[in-house]
């Protein structure tokens, strides 16, 4: 399932862009690739990273996975909900478990994401 309204990270985040905010999460395939989810450390608001910047982590029972942000920004929120219940990111990967809001500092970095097609290929679907 890859929704065509958001751009993907070849590390497997996606962004939704509304205006000059991003709200970033990880895709369908990178939490069932994960599974359960136990643990999200999630950086701080007003904090200021650049593109590629590993930004925090995200703990499984299998494995604990850097998360790196797909494009430069402040961020602006990070989503407690999951701090407190980490399932919610195999729960609703795409909604309910996002991990972090970014003020854009350079919009153009949205332009070098992958659509769906092309995160789709990624995959190898």
């Amino acid at each position: 399932m890859v929704p065509d309204d958001r751009k993907y990270s070849q590390e497997h985040e996606w962004i939704l862009q509304e205006d000059d905010i991003a709200t970033i999460g990880v895709t369908d395939h990178a939490a069932g690739e994960l599974g359960d989810v136990v643990f999200v450390e999630l950086p701080e608001v007003g904090a200021e990273f650049n593109q590629g910047d590993s930004v925090g982590t995200i703990e499984s029972v299998k494995a604990v996975a850097d998360l790196y942000l797909p494009v430069s920004g402040e961020i602006v929120a990070v989503n407690e909900a999951v701090a407190d219940s980490p399932e919610l990111v195999n729960q609703s990967p795409l909604e309910d478990g996002w991990l972090m809001k970014v003020k854009l500092s350079d919009p153009s970095e949205f332009e070098n994401l992958l659509g769906a097609a092309a995160y789709e290929g990624l995959l190898g679907g």
